[in-house]
């Protein structure tokens, strides 16, 4: 919690019974493609607090419910029941994990500046670090885009891609090189620039398979953007520093939300075998049929005890790097096994337009990049495993 008030007990129940009244219907009216859905942001967001459940995550001072990361993780799963949901509530990427680094790192006036409407929904905002290759993205100390001293200015030149939430953003999260050379640990910075500043320019749309989230994916020039001091967020050479501040609570909040879809798949799959009759009995009562659905609920239950594991650690003031690398990888993929699983239980059904399985599959399927590719996160986590037992072996590099 932000403070020391209990949460609203049931705002994970009256989440849900709002995404599934007020949310759902409109996502399949849009075929779950809100790419350039401002319009409907804003009409969903207005219909949320309505409800009373927007913005759980956001500090009470600026309309949120300042859920700590155990408290939100209940809530941001049933906002997830739609890939709609997360919008609904404003906790969608990026805008949820800039809101929580915000709250965090920013001074007094960039909180007012960039944090206040942007927890309350009257802009949407972009964090601008991934790179075409050989720039950063799986591994951030890549990182090419540059910011130069210039007079009293910084001047920001680079190309960024993947950038969710850039078209039509309010403002961005620039990282770039202050210092150092790409390859180099440190070096990086954080700045803060309104979407209107000369120099920032969005290039493109990169199509794709999911589909549910305002402003898609981009591509994104800085050429010649001028900032002054003030646009630094934190302070010059610490942005990776700051950056951890944001991106392990921003893994395990993209575990919540998608877990909210596996759920909904899941539940979808479980309607499909009690009703569904073959071979004389009902699917659910085939053997092989049980078995996936007994594997669904273990991914289900692994994930969430994982995920809280790690969300303990976040609210310790612990980095939770290898708890949330677990989580992440883990849960990532338990999330595609479970949506996938319930395609089959569904048959031609499950691969149809009449169900949305295939659709949250394209959706879920990009959680094993996103954030950190499956493969890199088992890397760091036998890395620390490796260098933790030759510590304690007193074994010399």
């Amino acid at each position: 919690m932000a403070d020391n008030q209990a949460p609203d007990a049931d705002l994970a129940a009256r989440t849900l019974e709002f995404i599934k009244s007020e949310i759902l219907p409109l996502e399949e009216e849009h075929g779950g493609d809100i790419t350039y859905g401002d319009d409907l942001r804003v009409h969903m967001q207005d219909l949320a607090r309505k409800a009373g459940v927007f913005a759980p995550h956001a500090p009470k001072e600026y309309g949120g419910h300042g859920l700590n990361m155990v408290d939100r993780a209940p809530v941001f799963e049933a906002a997830g029941y739609s890939t709609f949901g997360p919008t609904a509530l404003n906790i969608a990427a990026p805008d949820e994990g800039n809101v929580h680094m915000l709250a965090h790192v920013a001074n007094e006036e960039q909180r007012e500046r960039f944090l206040a409407p942007l927890a309350r929904g009257e802009v949407r905002s972009a964090f601008a670090m991934t790179e075409p290759a050989p720039g950063a993205g799986a591994d951030p100390a890549a990182l090419a885009t540059k910011a130069t001293r210039v007079g009293d200015r910084w001047r920001i030149d680079g190309k960024k891609v993947f950038i969710t939430g850039a078209d039509g953003a309010g403002f961005f999260i620039i990282m770039a090189r202050t210092s150092g050379e790409p390859g180099d640990r440190g070096g990086a910075t954080m700045f803060l620039a309104d979407a209107t500043e000369p120099g920032i320019e969005v290039v493109r749309h990169i199509k794709t398979s999911d589909t549910s989230m305002v402003g898609g994916h981009c591509e994104v020039v800085f050429d010649g953007l001028e900032l002054g001091d003030d646009a630094v967020l934190g302070e010059v050479d610490e942005g990776y520093r700051y950056a951890q501040v944001r991106l392990g609570p921003a893994r395990m909040t993209h575990v919540m939300r998608w877990l909210g879809s596996a759920q909904r798949a899941h539940d979808i799959a479980l309607e499909r075998c009690v009703t569904r009759r073959l071979f004389g009995e009902r699917l659910g009562d085939l053997g092989m049929a049980q078995q996936m659905i007994a594997d669904n609920e273990i991914d289900l239950a692994a994930t969430r005890a994982l995920l809280r594991r790690a969300c303990e650690d976040l609210d310790a003031g612990d980095l939770g790097t290898t708890n949330t690398s677990i989580a992440k990888a883990f849960g990532a993929e338990a999330i595609h096994r479970v949506v996938d699983r319930s395609i089959q239980l569904c048959g031609g059904l499950g691969v149809s337009d009449d169900l949305p399985l295939a659709r949250l599959l394209r959706e879920v399927r990009p959680f094993r990049i996103y954030d950190g590719p499956s493969e890199v996160h088992r890397w760091s986590i036998a890395k620390r495993a490796v260098s933790a037992t030759r510590r304690r072996m007193g074994v010399p590099k």
